[in-house]
């Protein structure tokens, strides 16, 4: 009997999502072009702000999750040793 994989972990899964995302970053780009948006600040008046906004906040969590993985991470046998 073979398991079947999870909907996430099939390859032509992983390829959808990442055709869903390209076309959700570009339709936010696009949108960027037609709607006229009321600046409170300069930066979230510059082009493209919640796309590359969006795409730097994912990043910087990655990277604080990275970083408590490796504060936060103990031996195979922290629990084993008295």
């Amino acid at each position: 009997m073979m398991r079947r994989l999870h909907w996430l972990a099939r390859p032509g899964s992983i390829r959808r999502l990442w055709v869903v995302f390209i076309a959700v970053l570009t339709a936010t780009v696009i949108a960027d072009l037609v709607i006229h948006r009321h600046a409170y600040f300069v930066t979230d008046g510059t082009f493209a702000f919640y796309g590359w906004y969006g795409f730097a906040t994912c990043v910087g969590l990655i990277l604080i999750a990275k970083l408590l993985g490796v504060m936060l991470k103990r031996k195979d046998d922290y629990y084993d040793q008295r």
